[in-house]
């Protein structure tokens, strides 16, 4: 169990290193396409070993199709842009918002979601960690891009989206929510192929470094990555799995810093301590034990976010 704890934080931790390396000659879209193409058929390799089906009726795959857009089209394409525009360590923060999105958006769209004092202390926590993050005190070559930012903000509000998205209108679905995810990937990747080609061009030199940054975040952050999450789910339960995020930061950074030379200024760490500390007091919410299910939208990457949500019925019954 320890040694998957520690691979997703490094998996996870590594993903907006290898998007900074595929962006070195790849546009965004191709970053995103072979992201989502590894990932799919990791998760159907996946699916085909342990005999899990893929749903068969078209309304679902509507509805999964609608998810897709929300937690894998939209917001991968959008964080790609953002880092052609700011380091990796300040679009993992904006990533970290994630759950601070979800709960906004929850308390709006889901009747049982209410707003309680800490929830909303640790909302207001998180959107100043926000302004932290971006150095609204400072001069315009000091702070990050603010383009880079917003595209960044808005695919976690994506984020938030897809996963009340999820728990309103498949969480009670009978398939698992690996074939949920497997599902969304597919549309995904199909949509992506038939854009992509006719929006960029293709490279005319394709480095090997760059080759392994797009298998590294297809195959492994994309897809081994919610494999490993989903076990841990199932063995350790949510409140566990869910710390995974609290630990990506450290590795995120340190990557940035040693691996691709970023210069990280003292707000990027700090800001992103004060979001994830919004983010955990926006969770600490009673729930009567029965209900002790995994929280929606608690971690940080999108396939997480997707498989919480998801998952969320099926572990508490015992069928996940």
């Amino acid at each position: 169990m320890r040694a998957r704890y520690l691979s997703l934080i490094a998996i996870w931790g590594g993903s907006f290193l290898f998007i900074k390396v595929g962006l070195e000659v790849l546009a965004p879209l191709q970053v995103v396409l072979g992201r989502m193409a590894l990932g799919a058929l990791a998760l159907v390799a996946t699916m085909v070993i342990r005999r899990v089906p893929l749903p068969r009726e078209p309304r679902l795959w509507l509805l999964m199709a609608v998810a897709a857009t929300l937690l894998t089209t939209g917001p991968y394409t959008l964080f790609a842009y953002a880092e052609q525009r700011i380091p990796a360590s300040v679009a993992w923060s904006c990533n970290a918002t994630t759950p601070l999105f979800t709960l906004l958006i929850a308390m709006v769209a889901l009747p049982d979601e209410r707003p309680t004092v800490a929830r909303g202390l640790g909302l207001v926590l998180g959107f100043l960690g926000v302004l932290v993050v971006f150095g609204v005190w400072s001069g315009g070559d000091a702070r990050p891009d603010l383009v880079g930012v917003l595209l960044g903000l808005i695919a976690s509000v994506l984020y938030g989206a897809g996963g009340v998205y999820l728990r309103r209108y498949l969480s009670t679905t009978r398939y698992s929510g690996l074939a949920i995810s497997a599902g969304q990937m597919l549309i995904g990747a199909l949509q992506l192929a038939i854009i992509t080609p006719l929006v960029t061009a293709a490279p005319s030199h394709l480095p090997g470094h760059v080759v392994l940054a797009i298998l590294a975040l297809g195959a492994l952050g994309t897809g081994l990555a919610y494999v490993l999450q989903y076990t841990l789910i199932r063995t350790a339960g949510a409140t566990l799995t869910s710390t995974v995020t609290y630990c990506i930061p450290v590795v995120s950074i340190c990557l940035g810093v040693l691996v691709l030379g970023e210069h990280i200024a003292w707000n990027a760490p700090v800001g992103a301590a004060i979001i994830i500390v919004g983010a955990v007091l926006s969770r600490a919410v009673r729930r009567p034990a029965a209900a002790a299910s995994p929280p929606l939208g608690s971690l940080g990457e999108p396939a997480a976010v997707a498989a919480v949500a998801v998952t969320r019925v099926a572990w508490v019954r015992g069928l996940g």
